[in-house]
């Protein structure tokens, strides 16, 4: 078990939309203490980010907050240009000095540094850190926008300095395996407690779904240029008598579902509010498109909804796949319709019933009970073999 650490965690905005590295490290929080470091210095800035960027420099001129009890957030002052490798070492300043400021604040405690990102490799070693851990959840390389040579070549140097790899999909452990034996599948988990909140009798569902004609196919997350937009523009065109609903912010072209009256774009939500809405769904969506950002994709909203007690139609990812006894795929939008209508058709309680126990061995806090396990064994390993005296 992982206790009375300080862990540094690199990755994206905690002040978004929970993800699983906020899953995770809340876990870790409540047993140590995890600095937070907002890190955005992967992707150089678009005209698009303006409003970001605004939103990051107040993040930065307020300085570390601390959020609960076991966990400080910093948003640290970088440069957002990588390949750089003036820029790069300039970071490494910023960065070792920004953060060593905040640990002075803080017990004095071993560290060990977690990074959701995938170019943070030039500050290992920078804190006396104990262990090193790059859990890795995406084909970063894929996103767009990203620079793929530079985020690879980062990626693979953090890699085989790491202590331990974490891979949330299969394809991405065989191929961070090559670079790391020290590489693992632990596949997301799921705050079924939360979601399972659907079944509840006192759980209300929020007005603005439910004037809603039913039967309602239901997504929640980002709506990103990895949603295929246009099937379900398709879908809804075909079966004018079903409402579709979207929930999340719209970052790519929405134009495809503009003027059809069974399409309703609610935005983003607060997650406390998700099980209010699954209770309102049918069934929940997973029209994710097919390519190498996707196919290495294992999406949590799947397990959401599953916990919730709702069927799933979904794109036939390899990850989604590993749960084809409770997800019907489909791949055309002739597929689609006809999978929807057997799950309309034949809804009953008892399958939403299985679907909520099946996600009970897929908590947040098995998964996180698994990632220790393993790091106990991977900094076993290390020291056994630093233990041991070269043979010439």
């Amino acid at each position: 078990m992982i206790h009375d650490r300080t862990i540094l965690c690199f990755a994206s905005n905690w002040f978004y939309d929970p993800t699983s590295k906020h899953h995770v490290m809340k876990l870790l929080a409540e047993r140590n203490h995890v600095v937070w470091v907002n890190y955005h210095a992967s992707r150089r800035p678009s005209v698009a980010d303006a409003g970001a960027i605004v939103g990051k420099l107040r993040q930065v001129i307020q300085g570390p907050r601390r959020v609960s009890e076991g966990l400080t957030v910093v948003t640290p002052l970088v440069v957002p240009l990588p390949g750089s490798r003036a820029v790069t070492a300039l970071n490494r300043r910023l960065l070792v000095r920004q953060i060593r400021s905040v640990l002075r604040t803080l017990p004095k405690r071993p560290v060990q540094l977690w990074s959701f990102a995938p170019d943070v490799d030039y500050l290992v070693g920078q804190f006396d850190e104990e262990a090193v851990v790059y859990y890795c959840v995406d084909a970063f390389g894929e996103f767009t926008g990203y620079d793929r040579v530079a985020v690879a070549e980062a990626e693979a140097r953090l890699c085989r300095k790491a202590d331990l790899v974490i891979t949330t999909a299969e394809s991405l452990e065989k191929q961070k395996r090559s670079l790391n034996e020290n590489t693992v599948l632990v596949t997301h988990g799921v705050d079924c407690r939360h979601f399972a909140k659907a079944a509840d009798h006192a759980t209300e569902i929020p007005a603005d779904i439910d004037s809603i004609p039913r039967p309602i196919l239901g997504f929640w997350g980002l709506i990103q240029d990895w949603i295929d937009v246009e099937l379900l523009a398709e879908i809804a065109r075909r079966r004018t008598d079903w409402s579709l609903v979207l929930i999340g912010e719209a970052a790519t072209d929405m134009s495809a579902v503009r003027g059809l009256a069974n399409i309703h774009v609610l935005g983003r939500r607060p997650y406390d509010s998700l099980p209010g809405y699954a209770k309102a769904f049918d069934v929940g969506l997973l029209p994710f498109r097919r390519n190498s950002l996707t196919e290495a994709v294992n999406p949590i909203k799947l397990r959401e909804y599953l916990s919730a007690g709702l069927p799933v139609v979904g794109t036939p990812l390899p990850e989604v796949r590993r749960y084809e006894r409770w997800v019907r795929l489909a791949e055309t939008p002739d597929e689609w319709v006809s999978e929807l209508e057997v799950f309309l058709r034949n809804h009953s309680p008892a399958e939403a019933d299985s679907r909520r126990a099946a996600m009970q061995a897929e908590t947040w806090s098995a998964k996180v009970a698994d990632i220790e396990t393993h790091l106990a064994a991977a900094l076993a390993h290390k020291a056994v073999v630093h233990a041991t005296p070269s043979i010439r």
